[in-house]
């Protein structure tokens, strides 16, 4: 059940250059042989974490530049706007204080752009996920290759369907692992969309309607509070 070949540890190999996550078909064989056709089902499943990881860092090149690009751009406003007031003020460059206020609002765009856009925080989502496919590819190849040494090794633990069974249930939970780290992430990046303001729907603050002159304020239901009246004291009556 031990794949041919060394294991692929990098970020290439396969079908790493699809251009999107999209579901791929079930590898269909033989089961005549169930080594060979475990072995297959195993690069199958690598190949699929591999092009996870390799789609996350892809995504995240662009995301990098941008915000290196949006955060010296935040940088150098806010440097600008502090250091333009300054030399207006000692006269060095008479008239710079207004182009201060500029700087300010460049820096203020920039700071906006990257929370709207979630640049930034989309590029930590995509390498913390990738780094999480590869810890999971980690775990599998060590699980696959004690597997593999089980068998060889011996003395095998049961049937050699249960340890087929064995093998298809580290396949399998890697897959899920993989799935739901993906899941993840796209429940982050979909909860991030809908905080974001959008800008065709400004927030206003909802108006109270105005009470009509013409129709008589309700009476309150009950009295207001005030001082408990007092009752006139009666005489006992004397005794004859």
């Amino acid at each position: 059940m031990q794949p041919e070949g060394p294991p692929q540890d990098g970020w290439g190999g396969g079908t790493t250059g699809a251009a999107d996550l999209t579901g791929r078909a079930f590898p269909l064989g033989d089961w005549g042989e169930p080594a060979e056709r475990l072995d297959e089902l195993y690069r199958w499943v690598e190949d699929g974490a591999l092009r996870t990881a390799s789609w996350y860092l892809r995504d995240r090149l662009w995301r990098r530049r941008t915000a290196r690009l949006l955060r010296l751009g935040t940088t150098a406003g806010v440097a600008t706007g502090s250091v333009l007031p300054l030399l207006d003020l000692t006269h060095a460059v008479p008239g710079a204080a207004p182009w201060g206020y500029v700087a300010f609002v460049v820096a203020l765009a920039c700071t906006g752009l990257d929370r709207y856009f979630g640049v930034s925080s989309g590029w930590m989502r995509d390498i913390a996920t990738a780094q999480a496919v590869q810890r999971r590819l980690q775990t599998l190849q060590f699980d696959w290759a004690s597997e593999c040494v089980r068998e060889v090794l011996g003395p095998a633990e049961g049937t050699a369907g249960e340890a087929a069974d064995r093998c298809l249930n580290v396949l399998r939970r890697f897959s899920d692992d993989v799935t739901d780290l993906v899941r993840a992430e796209t429940s982050d990046w979909m909860s991030e969309f809908r905080a974001a303001p959008s800008p065709l729907t400004p927030h206003t603050t909802p108006r109270l309607p105005r009470p009509d002159p013409a129709v008589p304020p309700p009476r309150p239901l009950h009295s207001p509070p005030g001082p408990r009246p007092n009752m006139p004291r009666q005489r006992p009556p004397e005794p004859r």
